[in-house]
């Protein structure tokens, strides 16, 4: 015997639709509590914006009295002297005449104002000048022969084997006289001592000239002293 179902008694067919009215009942009450919580929630504002107050560090202005600048000191009063002169001391007046009183041109005169060189002092020593002091007898070339026919080489620098270049300065004066010699940089005690000699016994020079007139000047001389 076969079982049959009536369409009506079939609960499957109807299970998804009830489903589905069940959801939507849900959301609906879920809906409702939802806008029922938010309306009887409220936030008070005012008293969290009354509790926050900004706090600023007041400083303190001192201001300091301006010191006022004592006046400068007053500078000591100088008595006036007046000199009384009686009326019976004769004073000497001056009397101008002009031109038309005389009766003669006023002629003005040029006067050249003549301006006198200093001359060089006797003392004064010139180290470069217009013509540089020259040695008499064949200017350098006849001071070098003069040197090596005077000069005697000394018998101890000789035995030492010393030898070398002495540098001599000397003044020349204003009549061409050898002075001042003195050794500038030396070799020996023997060879520096007969350098001197032999530069002190020369002849008298040549001066040299500055603007035409002869005046003193310093000049140097190496003195060799060579072994043959």
């Amino acid at each position: 015997m076969e079982v049959k179902k009536s369409p009506k008694a079939d609960l499957e067919n109807k299970k998804s639709t009830w489903m589905l009215i069940g959801y939507v009942i849900v959301l609906a009450f879920m809906f409702v509590a939802f806008e029922w919580t938010k309306r009887d929630i409220k936030i008070d504002t005012s008293q969290a914006i009354a509790d926050v107050i900004f706090e600023e560090e007041i400083i303190p202005i001192t201001e300091q009295p301006e010191q006022a600048t004592p006046p400068p000191p007053e500078a000591p009063s100088i008595p006036e002297t007046l000199t009384i002169v009686e009326d019976d001391a004769d004073v000497e007046e001056t009397t101008i005449a002009s031109t038309e009183d005389v009766g003669q041109k006023v002629e003005i005169k040029y006067v050249p104002v003549a301006v006198e060189e200093e001359e060089p002092e006797e003392q004064t020593i010139f180290e470069i000048v217009e013509e540089a002091p020259e040695f008499i007898n064949g200017g350098m070339a006849g001071l070098m022969q003069y040197l090596s026919k005077n000069i005697k080489y000394p018998t101890i620098a000789q035995e030492n084997g010393t030898q070398g270049r002495v540098v001599v300065q000397f003044v020349v004066n204003r009549d061409g006289s050898i002075v001042d010699a003195k050794v500038m940089r030396g070799v020996d005690p023997y060879l520096d001592k007969e350098a001197l000699r032999v530069i002190n016994s020369m002849p008298k020079w040549k001066p040299g000239k500055q603007r035409g007139k002869p005046v003193r000047c310093r000049y140097t001389v190496p003195v060799m002293f060579r072994l043959q």
